[in-house]
């Protein structure tokens, strides 16, 4: 697209936008400062460099495309492929079974800050920070229960590993100088009815009272809930119920992964009630298809609900954002892209939604005014916007990124066998 044609289009939106009391400048400006986590894993379909084997235990990636990174120095030259094709500020999201192990196997109880020095160097010459996750799936003691589980010598297994990752996690934010978001998800469950549902949830309960006991101040933890697991579709132990309860009695963040609720549910319709009473929110930002929850983030209902929403809330400052989901059956590289800019459009909705006037409609009980400007505010010309946003940063606009994949994957994705 002409570099002259995207200012023009710009130009008649900006005004558009104006009219409504909408500063495009102002919302360009907040997109560009709002970071977006990366999620390594979608890169080599969450094998990590631990065991190289298939993920396993609750979770399952589908598909073979050519091109999967198969160890550290692809990995990293995939996401940097990826930064190169996105404006904005970019964080990125490790999973503890992505470290520097140097061809030696180290146990998920005996990982240390060490094996993680390179990735914190990596990212420090490229001015982004860090977040973490634990890794309790994909291992000979995962099994079906982990920190829930009554056998004490597995149970104090994952609550080590669970303590090690959390001290990693405040060494990566010690470094950058920003706190490192750790994540804790376990796929704790049964595929069939369970009659222990409290037994299971009063241990994972005291697990969790033992990890996050340890003070740490440059990092900060939170926790994931699940609808069900792959192989555990009976009882999740970490529900929603049971991580909305553990996290407002304990101060703690809670993670809304969009892909683990079901299908009907509005996951944005969570976050105003959430926010009363957990004091951040970490937003994994997925997409769900029948039982399956990490379909490639889309510019769909349900992502731009989602930020809406936080944005109506005022609550940028309370939320956390990141991409969770891994396609193996298309371009690793496309899916990345695409995720990425269906939560910047999503994000960039929202903030070029008329808020104070639809606020002056709702307080003054004129409501299907309000109801019509969320109509008219649907076919606003948001893209114009996010084509300058782009074309400002010097990134692809529009479909133009494709070609520079396709490019990619000749050059580089179709040589790695």
């Amino acid at each position: 697209m002409k570099e002259e044609l995207i200012k023009k289009n710009y130009e008649i939106a900006k005004e558009r936008y104006a009219a409504l009391g909408v500063d495009t400048e102002k919302a360009i400006e907040l997109l560009e400062k709002t970071p977006i986590s990366l999620h390594c894993w979608q890169a080599d379909d969450v094998v990590g460099f631990e065991r190289n084997e298939a993920a396993s235990g609750g979770i399952q990636t589908t598909g073979n495309y050519p091109g999967k990174a198969r160890n550290i120095d692809e990995l990293r030259q995939d996401i940097d492929k990826v930064v190169s094709l996105l404006a904005g500020t970019l964080r990125l999201n490790l999973h503890e079974t992505y470290g520097e192990f140097g061809n030696k196997f180290v146990d998920r109880d005996e990982v240390g800050v060490e094996h993680f020095q390179g990735w914190m160097q990596w990212a420090k010459e490229r001015n982004m920070c860090l977040d973490f996750n634990s890794t309790s799936f994909s291992h000979p003691k995962s099994g079906y229960l982990t920190l829930s589980n009554p056998d004490k010598a597995i149970r104090d297994f994952w609550i080590e590993h669970t303590k090690r990752c959390r001290r990693i996690a405040d060494a990566m934010g010690k470094a950058q100088g920003d706190p490192c978001i750790m994540n804790i998800w376990v796929h704790d469950g049964s595929k069939d009815y369970t009659v222990e549902k409290l037994r299971y949830r009063q241990i994972l309960k005291e697990s969790l009272d033992e990890i996050l006991a340890e003070q740490l101040p440059d990092m900060k933890p939170c926790l994931e809930a699940k609808l069900f697991g792959i192989g555990l579709e009976a009882y999740t132990v970490g529900s929603h119920d049971f991580y909305a309860g553990y996290c407002s009695k304990n101060n703690v963040m809670y993670t809304l992964d969009t892909g683990h609720y079901e299908q009907t549910e509005n996951v944005s319709d969570a976050v105003s009630s959430l926010l009363l009473f957990v004091p951040e929110l970490m937003l994994h930002v997925s997409r769900p298809m029948h039982w399956d929850s990490d379909h490639v983030t889309l510019f769909d209902d349900n992502t731009r609900n989602l930020f809406s929403e936080l944005v109506r809330a005022d609550a940028l400052d309370r939320a956390h954002i990141g991409l969770d989901y891994f396609d193996a059956s298309i371009n690793r590289i496309g899916a990345y892209v695409i995720g990425v800019r269906a939560a910047q459009k999503s994000l960039l909705q929202a903030f070029l939604e008329p808020l104070p006037l639809l606020r002056k409609y709702e307080d003054e009980g004129k409501f299907f005014q309000r109801l019509a400007l969320l109509e008219e505010e649907k076919t606003l010309p948001f893209g114009a916007v996010y084509d300058y946003f782009n074309l400002k940063n010097n990134i692809p606009v529009g479909e133009s990124y494709i070609t520079d994949i396709e490019k990619y994957e000749a050059e580089v994705l179709s040589k790695r066998g």
